[in-house]
């Protein structure tokens, strides 16, 4: 998809999201449809370092739920509006994503993923003990009037969620298809030679670390006015690290669309599960799909596309141009 098509879809997806606001008339479905979106957002961001440089991430939750009360803080505090509070937990993001990454990023494997389940462990623990933003019992919120021209705080969200979709997919699409993709794609080959080649490995691990705590960390802060309320277990709850992981693995690390396409039939699953079955239903069934692309699928949907429908001579990478 070149650039003016993938604008065009953009503006399309948008559109299509508002006119959902116009003429759906069940608010269930801009409840569920937010999970799908979010999910969308926080595999995307994930599969920037996790995908493209190979650095598998733990602490999707943690970065998430620092959102959240980076939006309680800012909300209690000074009553910014939503807008603002995204904006400023996607700036808490950054920065911890490259503080983060300069004490983690010289490790490798499993230490690196180590370090960052250590770092949801000391977030979490520090907001539990701080009592403005509610402590270990939690906060209510209050849902401001909705801005218009929406009538409904919840499909004000459900567009919101639509937009930071478009920009953090805009943005990986940048990333894989730029210098900053290949220099990062030679990380996860061999980070060894490409540091011997003269990439600069460390500079753009910072970068994706940034990049990755950026929008996982602005995704979180709409969650706390989507639920009214706000406590640590569920803020920092593991699963939004296993989802995001695993979303990304279902439909494929090696391009940007892959993490979309996991994260839409994961989350849609989980979703029609929870309306018809039972949530307690959505782990196990995370855990099966995850364990069944991982043995016959290892590329994920990307992978299976290209296997059955691409012709052999196709560049298996992912490369530089995207469909």
């Amino acid at each position: 998809m070149r650039g003016n098509g993938f604008w065009l879809a953009a503006a399309a997806f948008i559109s299509a999201a508002y006119g959902l606001t116009v003429f759906a008339t069940n608010d269930y479905v801009f409840f569920a449809g937010y999970i799908i979106l979010q999910f969308m957002v926080l595999a995307t961001a994930w599969n920037i370092l996790g995908g493209y440089a190979g650095y598998v991430n733990f602490g999707t939750n943690a970065f998430f739920g620092l959102g959240v009360y980076t939006a309680v803080f800012m909300a209690k505090a000074f009553g910014a509006p939503l807008l603002l509070q995204i904006l400023v937990a996607g700036l808490v993001g950054a920065v911890l994503g490259f503080a983060v990454g300069l004490l983690t990023l010289r490790m490798h494997g499993i230490f690196f993923s180590i370090a960052t389940i250590a770092m949801s462990i000391i977030i979490e623990t520090f907001i539990i003990n701080w009592k403005f933003v509610g402590g270990a019992s939690g906060v209510q919120l209050l849902r401001p009037p909705p801005t218009a021209p929406f009538d409904s705080y919840i499909r004000m969200l459900f567009v919101i969620a639509a937009v930071m979709v478009v920009l953090a997919v805009a943005v990986a699409r940048y990333v894989q298809n730029s210098w900053i993709g290949r220099g990062l794609r030679a990380v996860r080959d061999d980070e060894i030679a490409a540091e011997c080649t003269g990439v600069p490995t460390l500079q753009l691990k910072l970068l994706a670390c940034s990049i990755s705590g950026f929008f996982l960390c602005a995704m979180g802060a709409p969650a706390a006015m989507y639920l009214q309320y706000a406590d640590p277990a569920s803020a920092f709850n593991l699963n939004y690290s296993v989802s995001a992981l695993a979303m990304s693995l279902i439909g494929g690390t090696a391009h940007w669309i892959g993490p979309l396409l996991g994260a839409l039939l994961l989350a849609s699953t989980q979703q029609l599960l929870t309306v018809t079955i039972s949530s307690e239903v959505n782990v196990l069934v995370l855990g099966l799909m995850l364990v069944l692309f991982v043995v016959g699928a290892p590329d994920g949907l990307i992978g299976l596309y290209r296997r059955f429908f691409k012709p052999k001579s196709s560049d298996p990478s992912g490369g530089s141009s995207a469909p």
